[in-house]
This record gives structure tokens, sequence and C-alpha cells, in this order.
């Protein structure tokens, strides 16, 4: 009988997992997935609710376990991760923020971005995983669409380009030994094509947005954090908007003496640091809240700074003392500066300040820029030859219709030779026979197309050395971006078949022993020209001696403002500039000066000299978001008069100045004996920020003026206009900025000085002799016409007394 109870149940139990494997699935109703819009690759994804929206719970989801690890001869898989928090940070671990900017992206079929990141010994040591998050373009074909991510020339991962609704989470792990103390090379690189276009105008449409929130470096454990020496201001690093900030607890703000080792802190911080938008500001009475891209310094004596900071080290009463000490509250590093006296505190500030130190007469041989772009720029002196490898560009082999690679150089701050002077691209490159005539090559100079090079051959080719001449009228003085860009078209560009795209045949390659040729060119300085102070921080950064600062009434704001701006500017000079604060404009003379404060505290005088209306200390007040400018009813009726009765004239006028730009790069400006005068300039009330330079009473130095209206517009428009996206827009005469705008405008300069810069020789003065006729082509031709005549004279007199006549 048991035997058959056991059999019953047997065909029982058999006869239900039957009928529950073979019931049919429920109808689903949600619309068919669109053909090539999200290919059905498998990934490796936490799973999502799909109904209900994600809630926020007090403790943290478990984390599932980690997939197995690769082989070590490939690149490690990428896992979707939470955006909150890592299993590292979860242990008691750190992130580090590494993108420099507050936007980054990877545009176009192919590009490449490198910088460097600096870390310390013990994060480097620490076990460590890469993570960001990336949303890409809609029409980016996924299957033939990858981001690679390379740290030190190493791929640590490679994706696929496929997150076209949402931002998505990626990690990967970094192996051990492969970071290092000091800077450590992050290469971005994404090979990007099109899901079904085939035309050069579709690859504009190819983007992938990094997010700089989600983009950092996750330390293992609580060592990494920990700041072992004052070297470690180098790894201060940014925040999740790219932002470095240095906040300083003086309470001594305020008393005399304290400002002039304050200001060659500000500047040794900077260029210690040497990130690209960075800020420092000044308390008197509150300690800063730490965070990422921060660091808090503490500057005082013991018994100033014991109300703030009880735990201080007893060495601090007795000696001068700079190192990093933690925070009781937060457990974060702090960088303590200290000693019994402002003597001791400013000899340790020596200490820290000391290793940035360079002899103005030292030449450099670059400008420092791997911390936003790697490599270094190098400083192009005269002639020189530098090939591609030399300027971090990599031998490439490119498949798709427009190919892109930018790279950086420099030239010094009394370059002249923006009118007359070309530069050459040897250009080592190949190309299939695939590739048609009407294809060509440009080359970019600081986002201004400066030649172009037609492909007119058929049957492919191969070209050593080929010569580019590109014209250096975009070249200004210090950084300077080029790009190399192939525009290429096919046959099958022009059928393109399904799947066209996706092709992986090679049909363009660039060599990296192709050469920048930079010829000699005039070197004199000028002023005024600010494009010079933005770009090496001329003339202030070749001084041997001290610089006069004039700064009126020393409060947070302005001295926050000073900070920062000499901060910027010793970090493109590549060193502390010794600074003289000074309340009295007596005491400058004519050497090289800068005056900042708001604008009712600057001299009259000064305003005066640069043609700055000083009507504008009272009228310059900017406009409230609430104010309706009401319309001026003369302007109103002046401008519709010049409409009505001259408007058809001008037109033709203006229609014919802009041919004579186009096809002869003629203006008005350059024609002209003599430079017109400077006009007396206003600030609107719609800027919030004023640069101004011009010469000094006897023309025998510069003065550059920084003011607001007040101090807290002051402060703002410092830390906007040092970011490395508006700080190259600093040029000409006058550079405002408006905050509520966000633009930048610029009074370029009608009339200037020449300043030697170098020793007295006839090749340098013929460069600059051609550059300003070229400049001044009335002058010129005047110049030609009387050089005629007097040889038409000379020949006439030579041949009367020679001859059959005589």
């Amino acid at each position: 009988m048991r035997t058959g109870l056991a059999a019953a149940l047997f065909v029982i139990s058999t006869s239900t997992l039957t009928s529950a494997q073979t019931a049919p699935a429920p109808f689903d109703m949600s619309p068919e997935r669109p053909a090539g819009l999200h290919p059905m690759v498998p990934r490796l994804t936490l799973p999502a609710p799909t109904v209900t929206p994600p809630v926020t719970v007090p403790d943290a989801p478990s984390v599932p376990a980690a997939p197995p690890k690769p082989s070590p001869s490939f690149p490690a898989r990428p896992q979707t991760v939470q955006p909150d928090s890592t299993p590292a940070e979860k242990a008691g671990g750190m992130r580090r923020y590494v993108v420099p900017f507050d936007k980054f992206g990877l545009e176009g079929e192919y590009d490449r971005k490198s910088w460097s990141v600096y870390l310390t010994p013990e994060q480097a040591a620490a076990p460590a995983k890469f993570n960001f998050a990336y949303q890409n373009s809609i029409v980016v074909a996924p299957e033939a669409s990858q981001i690679t991510v390379l740290i030190n020339n190493r791929q640590i991962g490679q994706k696929q380009i496929g997150s076209p609704d949402t931002p998505t989470q990626v990690s990967f792990d970094v192996p051990r030994g492969l970071l290092q103390p000091g800077a450590n090379l992050l290469t971005f690189e994404a090979s990007q094509r099109h899901r079904t276009d085939c035309t050069i105008q579709s690859t504009y449409e190819l983007w992938s947005n990094i997010d700089p929130a989600q983009t950092h470096l996750s330390f293992e454990g609580q060592e990494a954090a920990k700041l072992s020496s004052t070297d470690a201001i180098r790894a201060v690093g940014v925040d999740g908007s790219g932002r470095t900030e240095f906040d300083l607890l003086v309470p001594a703000l305020e008393q005399p003496g304290t400002t002039k080792p304050l200001l060659r802190l500000a500047q040794g911080l900077s260029v210690l640091s040497g990130m690209p938008n960075q800020s420092i500001s000044f308390s008197v009475d509150t300690l800063p809240a730490a965070g990422p891209g921060k660091l808090t310094v503490l500057v005082g004596t013991t018994s100033e700074l014991q109300p703030y900071f009880p735990d201080l080290p007893p060495a601090a009463q007795s000696a001068a003392l700079a190192t990093f000490v933690t925070d009781p509250r937060t457990g974060s590093p702090v960088l303590l500066i200290s000693g019994p006296s402002w003597e001791a505190i400013s000899s340790a500030i020596d200490t820290i300040v000391s290793p940035t130190d360079r002899a103005p007469g030292i030449r450099r041989d670059a400008l420092t820029t791997e911390r936003w772009s790697a490599p270094n720029a190098p400083l192009i002196l005269q002639d020189t030859r530098l090939t591609f490898a030399d300027l971090g560009v990599k031998t490439t082999e490119f498949s798709g219709r427009r190919f892109r690679t930018k790279f950086n150089v420099a030239v010094p701050s009394d370059f002249y030779a923006n009118a007359y002077g070309e530069a050459t691209v040897l250009l080592d490159a190949a190309y299939t026979g695939s590739v048609l005539p009407g294809s060509h090559i440009d080359i970019y100079v600081n986002g201004n197309i400066a030649s172009t090079m037609p492909i007119t051959g058929t049957g492919g080719g191969i070209l050593r050395h080929l010569p580019i001449r590109v014209a250096m009228r975009h070249f200004k003085p210090g950084l300077n971006s080029l790009s190399l860009e192939a525009i290429l078209t096919t046959s099958d560009d022009n059928i393109c078949v399904p799947g066209a795209t996706a092709s992986t045949t090679s049909r363009f390659a660039l060599f990296d022993t192709t050469e920048f040729r930079m010829p000699d060119f005039a070197r004199v300085g000028q002023r005024p020209n600010l494009a010079a102070m933005a770009g090496t921080a001329y003339p202030y950064g070749r001084l041997a001696g001290p610089m006069p600062l004039f700064i009126d009434r020393i409060d947070a704001d302005t001295l926050s403002a000073a900070a920062t701006l000499l901060g910027q500017m010793a970090v493109v000079s590549g060193r502390p500039m010794t600074i003289e604060p000074t309340t009295s404009p007596g005491t400058i003379g004519d050497q090289d000066a800068v005056f900042i404060g708001s604008i009712s505290q600057l001299p009259a005088a000064v305003l005066s000299q640069l043609n700055i209306s000083t009507a504008s200390q009272a009228t310059w007040r900017p406009v409230p978001d609430t104010q309706v400018v009401q319309p001026d009813t003369n302007s109103a009726f002046d401008q519709w008069r010049s409409k009505v009765s001259s408007g058809a004239w001008r037109g033709q006028v203006t229609a014919f100045q802009e041919w004579l730009r186009k096809n002869f790069d003629i203006s008005l400006s350059s024609l002209q004996f003599v430079p017109r005068a400077e006009a007396v300039f206003t600030p609107s009330n719609v800027a919030s920020l004023m640069v101004a330079q011009g010469a000094s009473p006897t023309g025998a130095g510069a003065w550059t003026v920084v003011a607001a209206p007040s101090a807290k517009d002051l402060r703002e428009g410092v830390d906007a206009v040092t970011k490395q996206r508006n700080w190259p827009q600093i040029s000409g005469h006058i550079t405002t900025y408006s905050g509520k705008t966000g633009e930048i405008e610029t009074v370029p300069v009608s009339r200037f000085d020449f300043v030697p810069s170098q020793p007295w020789s006839l090749a340098n003065f013929r460069l600059i002799a051609a550059n300003w006729l070229s400049t001044n082509i009335l002058s010129y031709a005047f110049l030609l016409v009387v050089l005629s005549i007097l040889l038409g004279m000379a020949t006439s007199g030579m041949l009367s007394r020679l001859g059959r006549g005589k």
C-alpha cells in the first residue's frame, strides 16, 4: 500500500510541474521595440523597478556580489553601480572627483581628452575603482560606438555607448600598482558612429556627455583621506563642478602687515595646485566647511586661532609651523600655518611657497596645462620644429567621415607676428582610394580656421611632410589651441546602405611623425595688452622687484578677489610674484602696478589716466533684476532718423567694408596714418566687472585696473573671469564681464606703445617693421611711393652723368 501511495504522489507532482512549465505567459500590451532604437545587447545591470518610482530609504540597500575578475590581459568589464555611494565609501573610503570642468563631453566621431590627476602616496597605494556617468545623443549607434578610459596610457575599461534616455553609471576596477604617487594621466577616448546618416553634417550630432559630479576615483580604507605633508596641497583636486577652493581663516585679516604674506601664500597655493578653476576666500571668524576640492587653511598666531581651533599643536607656540592637522569636528585634514608671531608665520609660509619660486630671468620651456589638458604646452621662443608625438597626438587610423584632433602650443608675451607670420604643419598622413576629391584637411587656431588643404587626387595616397601653411593672425600671447580636422567623403557615403556607418575599414591615417614648425617671429612688448597679461601675466611676471598693488580697503571680499586674481596670474606666469601692497597711489609713480577695488575707492587720477570716465564712480550701479530699463526718447529718434535718411547708404558702406575684409583682409583701422585717440570709456550698468590697462603718466610702466560697483561684485566677477573658459577672452584695452548674462566684451586697442623686450638686432627690427607695415597698409603704400620716387630720382641723376648723352 505504501508503494502505491508513493506512486500516486509522484504522478500528481509531475503533472503539476508540467502544467506550470507549459502555462502561457500573460499577454504583454507594451508596444513593440522600434527596430534599431535599442539593440538587444546583454548588459550587466542591477534590476530596477519599472512600475513604482524609486524611493529613498534610511538604510543603504545591500550591494550584490561583484562578478569575478577578468583575466589580467583583458580590461575590466563595466558594471552599473548605484550613484549614491560605492562599496569602498561604505567601508570607510573616500571619493576623489577628477573632472576639472563644470561641463565635459566627447563630440564627433573621434574625440580624445587627457589631463593629469595628482595623488598622494596613500591614495596611490589604496585599492581603487574608477566611476563615471554618461548620457549620449539618441543618434549614436551603440553597436559601433565605445567609450574607453585609460590611466597612465593603460586601458582600464571600455563601454559600449548606449544610454540616450537617462545617465548610466559605470565602474571599472583600477589594477593594483597602476596608480602612482604624483601625477597620473587620465584619458577619455570616444569612437562614435551615427545610426543611419553618412553625411558630414550628421557627425556634429554625435556626443556623449560625462557628468563631472558622478565621475570620481573611489578609494578603500581611511588611509587615502590622510594628508601627510604639505606636498599634498598639489592633490587638493576639484569638486563635483570642477572648482577648487582654498578657504582661509585669518582672524587678524585686517591688521597691518598681514596682507603681504597672505597674498604670497595665495599665489603659492595656486601654483602648487595648478588647477584651472581656482578661487581663494578669506574669513575672519568662521571656520570653513570641508568638502571635495576644498582646502581649509588656518593662518594666525596661537592666541588668534585658539578660539576657533582649540587643539593646536604645542610646537606652534614656540616656532613657525606649517603642517596638516585633523579637524576634530569633521575628521578632515586642515592646513595649519601658525607661530608665536607674524614674522614666524611669514617664515612658515615661505617653507610652503619657496619650491615654486623662480627667478624672472630663467627661461621656462612650457606652460603648465597638464591639470586640464595634457601634455604641457611647449613655449616656443624662436624657430622650432615639434613632432605630433611631442605634442601628445598619437598615430591614429580612422574609418569615419570627420576626424579631429587637438594640441597646444604657447608663445611668449612679446609675440608680434599676427599680421604677416605663417607657421607650417608638415603633414604625415595617408588616405585610401575610396576618398573622393573635394575632401580637405583644415587647421584651426583658437577656434578660427587658419588653413585648408584640399585633397584633389584619386586612388589614395601617402603624404610625407606635406607643408600646410598656417596664418598666425589668430595666435596670441600665452596658450594657443590648434586643431587638425580631416573632412572625408566617399562614394559609399553617398549611397549610405544600411550598416555603412558601422564599417571599421580605415580610410584615413594620421601619423605622429607630423611636425609643427614655428618660424622666427618679431618679439616686442606692447602697452596696453590685456591678452599678454592673461597669457603670461605680462609685464608683472617679468618684474625683478616687487609689484605695487593698490588696495584702498582691506576687507574679506576685496582681499579674496585680489588673491584669486593674483593666484591666476601666478599660474600663467609659472611663479608667485613679489607683491608690495599700498594704499597711497602717490608711492607707485611710473612702475608697473595693479589697482583693485570697488570703483568708488579707486583714485580718480588713475581712472583718467586709463581713459575711464570718472563719473562712473557715482553712476556705475548694476541694474536690479526687477528694474525695467526705460527707453531713451532722444536716442530712439536718432536711430529712426538714421534708418530713414541714410540707412540704405550706410548699408552699402557696411557691405563694402565687409567685402574688403573678407576678400583682402582690409579694415578701416588699417587705412590710417596715425592711430585714433582712445575714447573715454564708461562702463555699462549691465556690466559687473571691468579690467582695464593703460600706460602710467610718463609711459614707463603699465597700470591695470580691476574694478566693480561693489566689493561683492568684485569678488564674484573675479571668480567668474578667472575660470578657464573665460580667462583667455580677456584682451584689448578694456574687458568687461556681466554677471547677469555671463558675457565678456572687449574694447580693442586703438593706440599702443612698443616696449623693448629683447636686445636690439637688425633681424628682429626687420620682423617688427614687417608686421607693423602689414597692419598699417596705408603707411606701407605711402612709404612704397616715396621710395619709388627716391629710386627714380637717384636713377635719373646717375644716368645724367653716364652714358652716350654725357
